[in-house]
């Protein structure tokens, strides 16, 4: 699959539409009881980049950027501004925001993750585009040096430590993180005059596996 490692620009997708979507499969019995069930593991984002326009200049911005990637046919990064720590938005990320996995002497490869809770339930996302230099680490509550005890593949999202982490030790990371997502159609549409009356193209986004 082809993937630029370029972010769509973030004042254009500031204040866009979209989040998350599953896709669960139901069986009504006919005694009235359900069965429920999802062939996906993961979740899968949409948004709309159209409502980000604001101006004839963000349209023309719009357009490059669309042309470059050549419609749906290569994927890119996209800035959920609702969704893009691992911390919550107004905090400042922090080596322990989540937990990641816990060292066992032998493995030294980690993915990044973020930890949804609610009640007793959790669901684990990989990150796989965390943002360049804000990948930050630590081990057993000690913050590690990037470059120095672990490196990070930005297209990835692995994290390698130098020397595997001792057995038992958690291991904990912060970060920001891009999702990676393509355009999901082939087509824009705009008018100079419906975008001077208040009129926006929509621009549909959705997120790829990678």
């Amino acid at each position: 699959m082809g993937f630029h490692e370029v972010r769509f620009p973030p004042n254009l997708s500031f204040g866009s539409i979209g989040g998350p979507e599953r896709r669960t499969e139901v069986v009504t019995l006919v005694n009235g009881f359900e069965e429920r069930n999802s062939p996906w593991a993961h979740s899968r984002r949409r948004y709309d980049a159209g409502v980000g326009m604001r101006s004839l200049d963000d349209v023309e911005t719009l357009i490059s950027f669309f042309e470059a990637r050549r419609g749906q046919l290569f994927g890119f990064r996209w800035k959920d501004w609702s969704d893009f720590k691992s911390c919550l938005s107004s905090r400042e990320v922090n080596y322990r925001d989540q937990v990641i996995a816990v060292g066992d002497d032998v493995t030294a490869r980690f993915q990044l993750l973020k930890t949804y809770r609610s009640g007793e339930q959790s669901y684990s996302r990989p990150i796989c585009k965390p943002v360049e230099g804000s990948v930050r680490m630590g081990v057993a509550g000690d913050e590690m040096r990037d470059g120095v005890h672990f490196t990070v593949d930005q297209a990835t999202g692995w994290v390698e430590f130098d020397h595997p982490p001792n057995d038992g030790l958690e291991i904990t990371a912060g970060f920001e993180f891009d999702v990676p997502v393509r355009f999901d159609t082939d087509r824009i549409q705009t008018s100079i005059a419906s975008f001077k009356a208040g009129d926006v193209p929509s621009v549909p986004v959705v997120e790829v596996r990678v």
